[in-house]
């Protein structure tokens, strides 16, 4: 392998990584104006762990969507840029944002249920989904 298709490899996931990771704060930054946690300033870590058994399934809608689709746009971006282990950088972008879902259990506690349906659904599955859109999509490229 040369530099310049390592280089790309790299770029890839920085790309898709960002890009994913920006998706992922809008679709957040969404679900809080449409369902705002009353008296809570969601920017305090400690406040929001401390309404977290307080709230209603519509207040997880959003991390859910930004979790998953977050995944799935990065390991597109990714799959696409790669120079080739199209589905391995694709889903190395959903082992980073499962790494993200894990560390985030630890520093804000979920109900259960969320913590197991993210971790479940949101990440490998999104990457993986991800890998075949950008095989598909590079092969259109192609002929």
């Amino acid at each position: 392998m040369n530099f310049k298709s390592v280089l790309r490899n790299i770029v890839a996931v920085i790309v898709g990584w960002f890009l994913g990771g920006t998706v992922n704060m809008s679709l957040v930054k969404v679900g809080h104006e449409m369902y705002p946690i009353e008296g809570v300033d969601v920017n305090n870590m400690e406040a929001l762990a401390e309404a977290m058994p307080h709230l209603g399934l519509e207040h997880f809608i959003f991390p859910f969507l930004a979790h998953a689709l977050g995944s799935l746009v990065g390991a597109i971006v990714a799959g696409i840029i790669a120079q080739n282990h199209k589905m391995k950088f694709a889903l190395s972008i959903g082992a980073l944002f499962f790494i993200g879902g894990v560390l985030m259990v630890f520093i804000l506690p979920a109900p259960t249920w969320f913590i197991l349906t993210d971790l479940a659904l949101a990440y490998f599955p999104m990457g993986w989904l991800g890998g075949l859109v950008a095989l598909k999509l590079s092969k259109k490229a192609v002929a």
